[in-house]
C-alpha cells in the first residue's frame, strides 16, 4: 500500500504516524482503516453550557472536614452525624425546634435606628434597610409564647444573620420584654443566645442593655420564675457579660465557643499561651462555668423536665 510521503516506510494498515502530511490533506482521513482516529466522543462544551449535577449538594465539615450530604445534615437537626459538629441554625429553625405547634411571635414590629449617624465601611442605615429582607427578621432576636411539652414558656432566640446577632437597644428592649411578659403571666423564660457581643454601632446605647436586661432578670428572680439559658456557638462579648451566664440553668450545644474577650486579646494581656479547647463549652463545663451540655436534638426535653421540676 503506497501512501504519498511515505515512500521508502514499510506501512501497515494501522501504522501511519509517519505520514508528513495531514490526515485531511492526504486522504487518510477518508481511508476505512482510519476509523479508529475519528472523534467518536461528544465535542466538549463551552464553560458556560456545563453543568454540575452535584454542585451545592455536598459541604465540608468544619469539624472533622469530611465531606457531608446536605440532607443528610438537614435531617440530622444541622448536626455532623460523624464528629457532632453543631451547626448555627436559624431563630426560626431554633423556635420551631424548641416549641410545641401554635406559637405566637411577640414584639414583631420593632426595629432599629440610627442614633450615632453610624458610618465605617459601610452605612449603619444600609445593613438596617436590606437585611430584613435577606435574612427574614427586623432584629437580631425573635421573641414567642407558648408551650414547650405543655409547660408555659416565653422564649427569645437570637438570630446571628443579623449584624452578627449582636446587642443594640431593640435587643435590650425585646429581650427585657420578653421577661415582663413572663412575670405577667406567670410562665417560664428561656434565652437562646447566639452572639457576638454588644454592637458597636450603637456604642454606649448598646451596653446600657446589659443593665437593663440584668435588672429585669432580677425582678424575675425575685417572682421565682425560672430562667433557661442557652448558649450556642458563638455566644461573646457583652451578652456572656450579662444575661447569657445569668439563668437558673447555664446549658450550652457541644464545642460552643462562649466568652468575653477573644482568645487572642486575652493572651496578649496575661502573655500566657491558653490552654486547648480554651472557651469551648466544654472547658467552661469542667471549669464550673455551664451546669450541662445538651446534644441538639435532646434541647427540648432537657428543657422541658427542668422546667416542670423548677414549675411543680
Amino acid at each position: 500500500m503506497a501512501i504519498a510521503g511515505l515512500e521508502g516506510f514499510q506501512v501497515g494498515p494501522l501504522v501511519l504516524f509517519g505520514c508528513k502530511n495531514t490526515a485531511r490533506a492526504c486522504g487518510c482521513y477518508n481511508d476505512p482503516l482510519m476509523t479508529w482516529f475519528k472523534r467518536e466522543k461528544k465535542p466538549i462544551e463551552a464553560p458556560d453550557q456545563r453543568r454540575v449535577l452535584t454542585e451545592g449538594l455536598w459541604i465540608k465539615c468544619n469539624g472533622c472536614k469530611d465531606p457531608l450530604w446536605k440532607k443528610d445534615l438537614e435531617g440530622n437537626l444541622q448536626v455532623c452525624p460523624k464528629c457532632n459538629y453543631h451547626y448555627k441554625i436559624s431563630s426560626y429553625d431554633r423556635i420551631n425546634l424548641l416549641m410545641d405547634a401554635g406559637w405566637i411571635e411577640h414584639d414583631a414590629s420593632l426595629y432599629s435606628t440610627d442614633p450615632l449617624d453610624f458610618n465605617a465601611t459601610k452605612p449603619y442605615k444600609e445593613s438596617l434597610t436590606s437585611l430584613p429582607e435577606k435574612v427574614g427578621v427586623r432584629e437580631a432576636v425573635v421573641n414567642v409564647e407558648g408551650h414547650m411539652d405543655g409547660v408555659p414558656v416565653v422564649l427569645s432566640a437570637m438570630e446571628y444573620s443579623f449584624i452578627g446577632g449582636s446587642m443594640g437597644s431593640v435587643v435590650g428592649e425585646k429581650i427585657t420584654r420578653a421577661i415582663e411578659r413572663s412575670l405577667e403571666n406567670r410562665s417560664a423564660l428561656v434565652v437562646v443566645s447566639c452572639s457576638g457581643g454588644a454592637r458597636m454601632q450603637e456604642g454606649a446605647l448598646s451596653l446600657m442593655q446589659m443593665a437593663k436586661i440584668s435588672s429585669a432578670l432580677a425582678r424575675l428572680d425575685q417572682a421565682r420564675l425560672p430562667y433557661i439559658s442557652v448558649l450556642t456557638d458563638p455566644t461573646t462579648g457583652g451578652v456572656t457579660a450579662s444575661f447569657a451566664m445569668l439563668g437558673d440553668w447555664n446549658i450550652a450545644e457541644p464545642g460552643a465557643l462562649i466568652g468575653f474577650a477573644g482568645p487572642r486579646v486575652i493572651e496578649q494581656t496575661i502573655r500566657q499561651k491558653l490552654p486547648a479547647g480554651f472557651q469551648r463549652s466544654e472547658f467552661l463545663l469542667q471549669h464550673g462555668m455551664l451546669d450541662a451540655i445538651v446534644h441538639r436534638k435532646d434541647l427540648k426535653t432537657f428543657i422541658s423536665n427542668s422546667l416542670k421540676f423548677f414549675m411543680a
